[in-house]
C-alpha cells in the first residue's frame, strides 16, 4: 500500500468517524443500567478509533466520561483502567501539562471512591471477620486504583510538563490518596510525595493527624523523616515552613511537638542549615547519632543533606535506601 494511499484512508477514517457526544450519552445510559463491563469494552474500542486517528481530544472526553461514571457507580477497576488510559492517551498526542489537562485529571481524580478506612481497626470489626476482610480488600483497589493513575499522570507531567520531578499537584494528590485510603499507611511514602508537593501547611495537617493514631514513637520519626526528606532535596524553605504550619496548627489544637531528642536534633539542624557550619553540622550527627540511628535510612539522607548544602558527597547521589525512598 503507497503511502499517499494510506493518508487518505486514515483522512476518509477521521472524517467517518461521528462526534463523540452521542456515543458518551448512549454508554453512561449503559453504565447507568448497569451493564458495565460491557460499557468498559466500548469505552475502551470506541476512544481507541479516535485515537488511531488522531483525534486525541475526542479519545479524551470518552475515556473521561467513562472513568468517571464508573468510578461514580463503584467500579474502581473499570475507572482505573479507562483513567490510566486516558493518560496514556495524553502520551500519544504528546499533549503538553497545562491548566485544561492538569484539571481534567483533578476532576478524574476526585471521582476515585473515598471510603474512610481507619489506620487502627476498633471492635466495630472484631465480631465480623468477613466484613473485616473485605474492607481492606476493596480499600487496597481503591489505593492501588488511584495510585496507578496519578502515578501514570506523574510520568507524563515530567515529560511533557516543567518540573523533572513531576507536577507538585499530582504528587500532593497521590500522597493525599494514599494516606487517606490505604488501609496500612505508609508514611515514607506518603512523605515522598509530599516533599515533592506545594502545600507544606497540607503536609502538616496530615502528620498531626498521623500524630494522634501511631503508636508510641512514631510520631516523632516520621516528623523527622519529612524535614530531612525536604532538606535531602535542598528545599530548607519547606523544611522550616513545615515545622512552622505544625507549630502553628498544633498551639490552635491546644497540642505540642513530641518531646523527643530527636525532634530537638531536627530544630537544631534547621538552624544549622541557615548558615556555613559545616563543623556545627558534623558535631549535631554525633551528638543526636542514637537518635538518627532509629531508622536506618536517616545516616544516608543526612549525607546527601551535606552533599546539597556542604558539597561534601559521600556517596553517589540516590543510592541505597535513600533512592528507594523517591522511587515513584
Amino acid at each position: 500500500m503507497s503511502r499517499s494511499l494510506s493518508l487518505n484512508m486514515r483522512s476518509a477514517s477521521r472524517r467517518d468517524l461521528p462526534p463523540p457526544q452521542k456515543t458518551i450519552e448512549r454508554l453512561e445510559n449503559m453504565v447507568e443500567g448497569g451493564n458495565y463491563y460491557e460499557a468498559q469494552q466500548m469505552y475502551k474500542s470506541t476512544s481507541a478509533r479516535y485515537t488511531t486517528c488522531q483525534r486525541y481530544k475526542e479519545g479524551l472526553d470518552i475515556l473521561q466520561s467513562g472513568a468517571s461514571i464508573q468510578l461514580k457507580h463503584g467500579q474502581v477497576t473499570c475507572g482505573a483502567e479507562l483513567a490510566v488510559l486516558f493518560v496514556d492517551t495524553l502520551v500519544k498526542g504528546q499533549l503538553p501539562y497545562n491548566e485544561e489537562t492538569s484539571g481534567r485529571i483533578r476532576k478524574i481524580y476526585e471521582a476515585f471512591p473515598r471510603i474512610h478506612m481507619p489506620h487502627f481497626l476498633g471492635d466495630d470489626y472484631d465480631d465480623d471477620g468477613q466484613k473485616l476482610s473485605e474492607a481492606i480488600s476493596a480499600a487496597k483497589v481503591r489505593a492501588e486504583g488511584c495510585s496507578s493513575f496519578l502515578k501514570a499522570a506523574l510520568r507524563w507531567s515530567v515529560e511533557f510538563g516543567p518540573s523533572r520531578n513531576g507536577s507538585p499537584e499530582l504528587h500532593v494528590m497521590l500522597a493525599e490518596y494514599i494516606y487517606s485510603e490505604s488501609p496500612e499507611t505508609d508514611m515514607t511514602k506518603v512523605s515522598s510525595h509530599f516533599v515533592r508537593g506545594n502545600d507544606p501547611k497540607k503536609f502538616a495537617s496530615m502528620l498531626i493527624n498521623f500524630m494522634g493514631k501511631c503508636y508510641p514513637g512514631e510520631d516523632d520519626t516520621a516528623i523527622a523523616r519529612s524535614v530531612l526528606m525536604y532538606l535531602s532535596l535542598g528545599n530548607l524553605r519547606d523544611a522550616n515552613l513545615l515545622m512552622d504550619a505544625m507549630n502553628e496548627q498544633l498551639k490552635s489544637a491546644d497540642l505540642e511537638f513530641p518531646k523527643s531528642d530527636l525532634i530537638q536534633f531536627i530544630k537544631y539542624l534547621l538552624q544549622t542549615l541557615e548558615r556555613d557550619a559545616y563543623p556545627l553540622f558534623k558535631t549535631l550527627r554525633q551528638k543526636y547519632k542514637t537518635s538518627t540511628d532509629r531508622d536506618p535510612v536517616f545516616e544516608e539522607v543526612l549525607d546527601e543533606i551535606a552533599a546539597k548544602f556542604y558539597g561534601i558527597r559521600q556517596q553517589n547521589p540516590l543510592e541505597g535506601l535513600f533512592g528507594d525512598m523517591f522511587k515513584m
